[in-house]
């Protein structure tokens, strides 16, 4: 009988933490009950690159855009990181912009994290919680597909594990 509850325990903390991984690192943002949903207008925004440059998203209309929030310290963020550097260099020439979202880090550490592990996509930084509130980010890695009109078609939170689930949502947002 000890064997049994000892093992239903082991189950219990098992799935609890499992989701931790599947649905990203919670907490980064606060919750607000207001956000973005499929089928409206994706909030816009304009933050600086770590190159310096302004990207603001209205400034995108016309092109479909992959939004990503995502910070250091996010085990799942790291783990879907390469992917998205595939898919920036393997859709390179088409429409599509990829935006990866910085949530308040340093701009010295998030630069080293970038170049340490060769990512060319554009990085995004943000300091206060304007953008993450409007976005309604809980959790992250968080991912918004957004279609040429600024519409989001596709919402992701938690990691990809494959190019293939991103390219399968991709197809909701590209001409």
């Amino acid at each position: 009988m000890k064997a049994f509850k000892v093992i239903t325990v082991v189950l219990i903390f098992s799935v609890a933490f499992s989701g931790v991984l599947l649905s990203g690192c919670a907490g980064s943002g606060t919750a607000s009950g207001h956000g973005p949903e499929i089928g409206k207008l994706a909030p816009d925004f304009t933050l600086n690159g770590l190159d310096g440059q302004e990207v603001s998203l209205s400034g995108l209309r016309g092109k479909p855009v992959l939004l990503n929030f995502w910070a250091t310290w996010c085990g799942p963020c790291r783990i879907e990181m390469p992917f998205l550097q595939t898919i920036y260099e393997k859709w390179t020439g088409t429409e599509l912009v990829l935006l990866a979202v910085n949530l308040q880090e340093d701009p010295g550490k998030v630069r080293e994290f970038v170049e340490d592990a060769g990512y060319s996509f554009p990085i995004l930084l943000t300091f206060g919680n304007e953008v993450p509130l409007a976005y309604n980010i809980r959790g992250i890695p968080a991912t918004f597909f957004i279609d040429a009109d600024g519409v989001i078609r596709d919402i992701k939170v938690g990691a990809f594990f494959g190019i293939g689930d991103i390219e399968s949502r991709l197809v909701k947002i590209m001409p």
